[in-house]
């Protein structure tokens, strides 16, 4: 279970400082970007209210290959070619063109953060923002200011300005998991109302551990009993729980001279809910974009207006995405849905639709760095001229 590590006692100091880059999440995104913009040459301080690879989120898998070109491959438990879906009438194997690997969120987190050592991280709670041509962000330790600023806290978008929506208002779906011991070959899915009336249900083994949870399109509907049910009848305790709100419509990637990333800007995937490779995808781009900006190639407006657009491009697949999970919503008991299930097992169809879902946040895509991205030993970038003429 998560165990809140915010500083305490003779450990809580205030914390007001400048920095160059302010990311504020280190989770998937944050660590990602911080990765990116290691030798930088700028000042980079991360935070966040739990200590890194403290507390996970989700079941933690994503497609092979981004694992690996990503250099987290050592972090893997287990790897499926395949995925079994069940529904209230059939069960069908859908062979996959490539590979998906549940993996260890606390290794994956700790090989993220081992290339991102000159970035500082720092506990604390972030509160708020005040935005100008330095941002002004509160904590519950003391101010921090940088003229650079991210938001990868998760679905809340806590340093926007705007009026904040809560679910079940929210363009938000729910997922809750246990996680008891246990081992399994199967990379498991079951869209079947027994669970859930609108979304799905699923086992990720992942070594010596299964994650068994269920996922509601509908935030009003809860999903504990249904999580339970699910358990007990794949003959495993429920225990251990962990869930969250996640995100299924994309969001604007900046806002008010901040940006972005991750469960933030709605980069989870709708309909499957997958939003640890959006995470690495967007949190790769935002850092190239800002390392123009630290070189000196771009200013901050440039980096807005050019990370904005490259969210939004995307904006086409999220939406037939969001369609599907409409339809799937709607026909969780359906004879056009099991006659669904059972077409996509044909392989030509599989690889054509598994491609085309890969190609949304494509994996080569972690091969894209830039050559010579660092500045000059000694070179003062526009970042760091803008945060020291505001002290």
């Amino acid at each position: 279970m998560p165990i809140r590590a915010t500083k305490r006692g003779a450990q809580r100091t205030p914390l007001r400082t400048d920095c160059d880059v302010l990311i504020a999440g280190a989770s998937f995104a944050g660590l990602t970007l911080a990765r990116e913009l290691a030798g930088a040459g700028a000042r980079v301080l991360m935070l966040d209210r739990y200590e890194i690879g403290e507390r996970q989120t989700s079941a933690c898998a994503a497609p092979t290959e981004w694992l690996e070109r990503l250099g987290l491959g050592a972090s893997v438990r287990q790897t499926f070619r395949e995925l079994v879906v069940h529904t209230s009438r059939t069960s069908v194997r859908w062979a996959l063109p490539w590979t998906f690997s549940t993996f260890d969120y606390r290794e994956l987190c700790d090989l993220l953060r081992e290339g991102s050592a000159d970035c500082e991280f720092e506990t604390a709670t972030v509160e708020g923002i005040a935005t100008g041509v330095v941002h002004t962000v509160r904590t519950d330790r003391g101010e921090v200011r940088a003229p650079l600023v991210v938001d990868a806290l998760g679905w809340r978008r806590i340093l926007s300005n705007a009026a904040p929506i809560q679910p079940p208002q929210a363009r938000l779906s729910r997922g809750l998991e246990v996680h008891p011991d246990g081992s399994g070959e199967d990379l498991e899915i079951w869209i079947d109302r027994r669970y859930v009336r609108a979304g799905y249900s699923w086992s990720f083994p992942a070594a010596r551990e299964l994650r068994i949870g269920c996922g509601s399109f509908e935030p009003r509907d809860h999903v504990k009993e249904p999580t339970v049910a699910l358990a007990t009848a794949l003959g495993h305790p429920a225990e251990r729980f962990q869930g969250n709100w996640i995100p299924h419509r994309l969001r604007p990637a900046t806002e008010d001279g901040v940006f972005f990333v991750g469960d933030s800007a709605g980069h989870c995937l709708p309909l499957t809910a997958e939003g640890i490779r959006p995470a690495f995808y967007f949190a790769l781009a935002l850092g190239r974009e800002l390392r123009h900006v630290l070189a000196g190639r771009a200013t901050r407006e440039q980096a807005l207006e050019r990370y904005g657009a490259f969210s939004a491009q995307h904006g086409w697949s999220y939406a037939w995405m969001l369609a599907a999970q409409h339809l799937v919503g709607r026909a969780t008991a359906s004879r056009a849905l099991n006659a669904a299930v059972r077409a996509t097992a044909i392989p030509a169809l599989s690889r054509w639709a598994f491609g085309h879902y890969l190609a949304i946040c494509p994996p080569s895509f972690a091969a894209r760095r830039t050559a010579g991205h660092a500045p000059a030993a000694g070179a003062t970038t526009p970042a760091i001229r803008v945060a020291s003429s505001a002290w």
